[in-house]
């Protein structure tokens, strides 16, 4: 065994990477309850082939690209290709303590969900075939250059001082950015009038268990057992609980009555704002950035969708896209060194330029997400299509797509 890996820091990032592979499925929960029936079994079905593709894409190229050699600050080399030289041996430049192996992992599980985030925006109308192309090409095009940028030794916004704890640029806003696009390429769905949730409690569950393993994918990313862990542990929790009041009192304000449907989504929109922060702002900063980010989410998801008229299907643009801009800026707003050494004082800490270096970081992100997701879909439109056929968007997406009916009898 080598002597550098502590088993207790590995114990730990095995147990986070379990935590977070759960928020996949979770996810495929909390989305495919709020689609129709028809459709339940597709949107399903676009989280798990995310689980797929990517977990072949990552080993073969997708880690290599995010973490290998530098090249000029934009991509990694092929140096990781096939996990070449990763094993149990540490790599000092991520994680000291932990096998290689273990850190690739633990990314992976980052890589896999941020695709299937997406398919909120595409959910009911777009072709399983496309979507799939478009995970594989959109994680090596979008996903690995911006982790390496965000994450990789000299990555250019790494090397500008830019704080992302735990994936608010290069899950988020991405993610986010780019649901907008494809809902604008996509076009909205036929009768939207009509949509209304088919299986609330679905969705509810599917939030618990986002909830539950973001505990993973926040406090796993101190990447060891250590006071940083535990204050992101602190942080997260705190602010999905301050997001989900804050959305619950905008919502009662606007409509008179707490939903469930809204009570999840808040505290969803909570764990997005905090993501970035989650290891560099103290608990009391994060009721602050959990109660303006559900507010703001609330807004994005109730009133800008509305005004703007992109088909959101399922508020993949308002929870994450924005709700990871604010995470970000507030990170620039609240980071504290008191919290975390390694990180660094934010705005209200006397440093007004870690504000100015997030909002490059959050530009960037969104041009570079914006544009690339543009051209992916594009060309795949192309060559296959991207919507199904009107009639085929009728009967349901789980019958015209894959066959299969989620509850048997009439659709």
């Amino acid at each position: 065994m080598n002597n550098a890996v502590n088993g207790a820091d590995t114990a730990f990032v095995i147990f986070a990477t379990a935590l977070v592979m759960l928020m996949t499925p979770a996810l495929a929960l909390f989305y495919g309850g709020m689609v129709r029936r028809k459709n339940v079994l597709s949107t399903t079905m676009h989280s798990y082939a995310a689980v797929v593709i990517v977990s072949l894409q990552w080993i073969l190229i997708g880690y290599t690209l995010c973490f290998g050699k530098d090249i000029s600050g934009i991509i990694g080399s092929f140096n990781f290709a096939g996990l070449k030289g990763v094993g149990f041996a540490p790599n000092a430049d991520y994680a000291a303590t932990i096998p290689h192996q273990a850190f690739m992992l633990f990314q992976l599980m980052f890589a896999i969900i941020t695709p299937a985030l997406i398919s909120g925006s595409l959910a009911e109308r777009m072709k399983f075939i496309a979507f799939a192309v478009f995970v594989l090409l959109w994680s090596t095009l979008v996903y690995d250059p911006i982790a390496h940028w965000m994450w990789g030794v000299n990555g250019w916004i790494r090397n500008l001082g830019a704080l992302d704890f735990a994936g608010g640029n290069v899950v988020h806003i991405s993610s986010g950015v780019s649901a907008l696009v494809v809902a604008l390429v996509l076009g909205g769905r036929k009768k939207k009038e009509t949509v209304t949730p088919h299986h609330l409690p679905m969705t509810v569950l599917g939030a618990g268990l986002l909830w539950f393993g973001w505990f993973g994918f926040n406090a796993g990313s101190a990447l060891a057992v250590n006071d940083i862990a535990l204050n992101a542990f602190v942080t997260t929790n705190t602010a999905a609980a301050a997001s989900a009041l804050a959305w619950s009192i905008c919502e009662y304000i606007h409509r008179k009555k707490v939903t469930s449907l809204g009570v999840a989504s808040g505290a969803v929109a909570g764990l997005v704002a905090i993501t970035p922060g989650a290891g560099f702002v103290s608990p009391l900063a994060s009721i602050l950035i959990g109660l303006i980010g559900g507010a703001i989410c609330f807004s994005s998801v109730t009133f800008l969708k509305a005004k703007l008229g992109y088909d959101d299907a399922l508020d993949a643009v308002g929870c994450h896209g924005i709700g990871g801009m604010w995470g970000g800026i507030a990170t620039g707003i609240f980071a504290w060194k008191g919290i975390n050494s390694g990180g660094a004082d934010g705005l209200i800490h006397g440093n007004p330029h870690l504000v100015l270096v997030q909002l490059i970081a959050i530009v960037s992100t969104i041009v570079f997400s914006a544009v690339v997701t543009f051209i992916i879909i594009k060309v795949i439109s192309l060559f296959s299509g991207l919507r199904v056929k009107e009639e085929d968007e009728q009967v349901g997406l789980d019958v015209s797509q894959h066959g299969e009916e989620a509850y048997g009898g009439l659709i």
